[in-house]
């Protein structure tokens, strides 16, 4: 792989600290929902080593635009990145990763994300939809308060509209919130998991999020009796 121009076509708050960045596609970018790429920044206050981020893929493989979606975080990278502005030249190398959706359609997939773990679920998530896939899809989404829960109201629409696709999104520290809840507030162990996924035909698992995070949830999963061979996982450190 050899890393290709670009450019910043918008960006959006997403949720609190945490924005959405929508890139020109190069021409010919191909990838699979759930697959990552480096994000280049031709920065003169960054030293060459500290230019790359790699970055999960938000948008789907058909929309016209690359997504990528970050907390901004105070590091040199990310200062360099909120000074991005409209039109300013970047570069993208890749796509690389391997946690993308099975194939057999008879096993139900379920996606559990711990904050901005969230990001290849939603490439993963518009594509089936896009693509009216059969699978049937469950998110188990884990935020401290809905203000920090990027996508959640696109995420509702969904579970509003599509039979197939299951919503189980819980907040875990409500005290600190401005908004209102009605929705499952506790954290995520071996009885949450068996709880809510008992519907589920034969799920493979898959787990995205900080690497204290996946490693909790994949202790979590083998307690409720999960095969290590069925759960998939991706550690996002420094996002």
């Amino acid at each position: 792989m050899s890393a290709q121009q670009s450019s910043l076509l918008k960006r959006e708050t997403v949720a609190e600290g945490t924005v959405a960045y929508q890139l020109q596609k190069p021409a010919g970018f191909v990838f699979k929902p759930g697959q990552a790429i480096d994000l280049i920044l031709d920065d003169p206050q960054l030293g060459e080593d500290s230019r790359v981020h790699a970055f999960s893929i938000v948008s789907a493989p058909e929309e016209n635009c690359l997504m990528v979606t970050t907390r901004m975080r105070d590091s040199a990278y990310k200062r360099a990145l909120g000074r991005l502005e409209t039109g300013a030249r970047v570069s993208v190398d890749g796509p690389f990763g391997s946690m993308i959706l099975h194939n057999k359609v008879s096993r139900a997939a379920c996606f559990i994300a711990g904050g901005i773990g969230i990001t290849p679920f939603m490439s993963m998530l518009r594509h089936a939809f896009a693509s009216n896939s059969a699978h049937h899809l469950m998110l188990i989404y884990s935020n401290r308060r809905p203000e920090d829960s990027a996508f959640l109201a696109e995420l509702q629409g969904y579970a509003g509209k599509h039979e197939r696709f299951q919503l189980v999104a819980t907040m875990t520290d409500m005290d600190k919130s401005a908004d209102t809840w009605s929705g499952e507030t506790a954290h995520i162990d071996a009885g949450f998991l068996s709880r809510v996924t008992a519907g589920l035909a034969s799920p493979i698992f898959y787990v995205a999020g900080p690497p204290a995070m996946v490693a909790g949830m994949r202790a979590a999963l083998t307690a409720a009796g999960i095969d290590d061979d069925d759960i998939r996982s991706e550690d996002f450190s420094g996002y």
